[in-house]
């Protein structure tokens, strides 16, 4: 949506005219390609906060008020310190089993938990659920999975637009430049190429769920997170599947039988990688 804002302004304002009169110009739809991919990407990174907060309700712990509420604080006090991030803010959202992190600075990051985990899970394996959110925020995963995202979203734009004039441009025309249908085709190829690309950052998503257990082990404990994973596996059929906008950022994803497109591993291989540390 941030990309497509962003083609509607640049096509208001006249600044993505890379068809001159004596063909296509490479060296200004490259540069129109990176400035709309990774400024949707970075757009998108800098508003994930805010947004989180406002699709999923979130309940800031400001000033806890419960001793639950001030055991889950002061558990992600001790998680952020011993992975050496400033403390990020902490929140609760209503929902089933699940938990998510957020921000675009390591230091001013989010971690949020759902009432349905607090609920069925007993305090160690909540703790490593913890573990697994603030490893993500110290890895910097939301920032490295934007950079990605910024690199498949100026391929998609670039190439949908070569084809797209090769297409139209084809054979011996003399016309340069688009046709009318050439638009259509230009959305047609960004779709296509747009899944395309969404292999590559799902595989890298599930790459970085492994490496988020595997610090989630080494900050609470491997039997702690193993522990999660499995209580998180036996109420697979409650996991939380609303607010897909963040189902890259949760600890636990709903199935998806095109694997290649999951962006989580199954859970069992998850908790196997772990018992194999």
């Amino acid at each position: 949506m941030v990309v497509a804002v962003l083609g509607v302004v640049a096509s208001l304002l006249g600044v993505n005219r890379f068809i001159s009169g004596s063909g296509l110009n490479l060296t200004a739809l490259l540069g129109f390609a990176l400035v709309m991919g990774f400024g949707g990407a970075i757009i998108s990174l800098l508003i994930s906060k805010p947004m989180a907060k406002w699709t999923t309700g979130l309940h800031m712990i400001d000033n806890p008020q419960t001793p639950d509420e001030a055991w889950i604080v002061g558990t992600v006090r001790k998680f952020a310190d011993k992975a050496g991030i400033g403390m990020p803010e902490v929140g609760i959202f209503e929902g089933e089993p699940n938990a998510f992190a957020t921000g675009a600075f390591k230091n001013s990051a989010l971690v949020a938990v759902s009432t349905g985990l607090l609920r069925s899970m007993r305090d160690d394996e909540v703790e490593g659920v913890l573990g697994h959110e603030v490893t993500h925020i110290a890895n910097g995963d939301m920032v490295t999975m934007t950079l990605l995202q910024g690199v498949i979203n100026a391929f998609v734009i670039f190439f949908a637009r070569l084809i797209a004039y090769a297409i139209a441009n084809r054979g011996d025309s003399r016309e340069r430049g688009y046709s009318g249908g050439s638009y259509l085709v230009v959305i047609v190829l960004q779709i296509v190429l747009g899944i395309l690309g969404s292999l590559i950052t799902a595989w890298f998503s599930r790459q970085r769920e492994f490496r988020a257990d595997k610090g989630g082990a080494m900050l609470a404990g491997r039997e702690r997170m193993i522990g999660a994973l499995r209580r998180l596996a036996a109420n697979e059929g409650a996991v939380d599947t609303q607010h897909q906008a963040l189902a890259t950022l949760k600890i636990s994803g709903a199935r998806n039988w095109m694997v290649f497109f999951s962006t989580h591993p199954p859970l069992e291989v998850r908790i196997a990688a772990l018992e194999k540390m």
